[in-house]
């Protein structure tokens, strides 16, 4: 049965981004991927989609022949490819483990009846930690896809390392990833904005925080595409969630990737995170650099080597086998 991860989240929190990145990543630790884009909106995409609902309806035909907006269009793109089923399900036959990209309508309604291991990941923009109001709604946000999805579920907070440029955060990383006393926020909610300092308003965000602390569903991953610790993390994380990780017994035959996870390899905690990308992001950052430059440098001097090498034993070669040169029967003359 295949495994596969389930992506949503609102617009320009990185789906598009994250599947390229992980398509990538898993192709260079050897485990099969495809990824299916299921968002009828997403006419331009930088990984090979193995399936493409645009194959099937596209949002401008939908709203050019009904006469529809964005929003309605994509509810009708929802009952389009639930009539539909059928091409999907034959689509997906035969692809190996996958990432797909759903708007979350089209993942509610379709995925918790499909056979496969499925894991919902709900991509936020780490930016929502800068004002505690758009961390609250996220909280709200994340709480309700949970419920509704019925999906082994992860939340992550991408572009993390993006953090520094913004203003320093009241709390340490940990707070926010692993949602704690949420009461601790209610005072800065009430410095964002003098609308917040309001009465009503402050019943109303003590409310909130009580239910989302009663819950006590949501917590956070964090990602930085572009680190591939950072990747190797979250996807640790994503085959706990789905049981890929509990699926094979050791053996001779183990990818990289077994073997990374079975030594529990570049596992990053929020304390990790917030030492990376916030508090020593230009230092870690500068030696990063320095380390690359050394690696850089030492394969340029072997490749040197390497030719230098060469031509010494060819050179030794025409030495121990002089060729021998027949005469042409044509005389130069020097002229003065």
């Amino acid at each position: 049965m295949p495994f596969a991860q389930l992506v949503i989240g609102p617009p320009g929190s990185g789906k598009s981004t994250f599947c390229d990145g992980m398509h990538q990543f898993m192709s260079a630790i050897g485990r099969k991927c495809s990824v299916v884009n299921l968002d009828p909106a997403n006419d331009h995409t930088s990984y090979p989609c193995a399936l493409d609902v645009r194959d099937l309806i596209t949002l401008e035909e939908i709203m050019e022949d009904d006469q529809l907006g964005p929003n309605g269009a994509v509810l009708y793109a929802l009952e389009e490819l639930e009539h539909n089923w059928e091409w999907l399900e034959k689509g997906l036959k035969g692809l190996g483990g996958r990432a797909i990209y759903a708007p979350f309508l089209i993942a509610k309604h379709i995925f918790p009846n499909t056979e496969s291991w499925l894991v919902a990941l709900h991509l936020t923009d780490s930016y929502i930690l800068t004002l505690p109001s758009l961390y609250i709604s996220t909280l709200l946000l994340s709480l309700r896809s949970m419920l509704q999805m019925d999906l082994p579920h992860l939340n992550v907070l991408t572009k993390i390392d993006n953090l520094s440029i913004y203003s320093p955060l009241p709390f340490d990383l940990d707070f926010y990833t692993e949602v704690q006393d949420l009461s601790y926020l209610l005072p800065h909610m009430a410095q964002e904005s003098s609308v917040m300092g309001n009465s009503k308003f402050e019943g109303l965000n003590t409310a909130i925080v009580e239910l989302i602390e009663d819950f006590g569903l949501v917590s956070f991953e964090t990602l930085a595409v572009e680190d591939k610790r950072s990747m190797m993390s979250l996807l640790q994380a994503i085959d706990r969630a789905g049981g890929y990780a509990f699926g094979g017994a050791e053996g001779a035959n183990d990818t990289v990737w077994q073997v990374a996870i079975r030594e529990g390899m570049s596992s990053m905690t929020a304390q990790d995170v917030q030492e990376r990308w916030i508090d020593r992001k230009e230092e870690i950052d500068e030696i990063e650099r320095k380390a690359f430059e050394d690696a850089k440098a030492k394969e340029t001097h072997s490749q040197i080597d390497d030719t230098r090498d060469n031509f010494d034993d060819d050179y030794d070669d025409i030495e121990e086998n002089p060729r021998h040169v027949t005469d042409s029967g044509v005389k130069v003359v020097r002229r003065n």
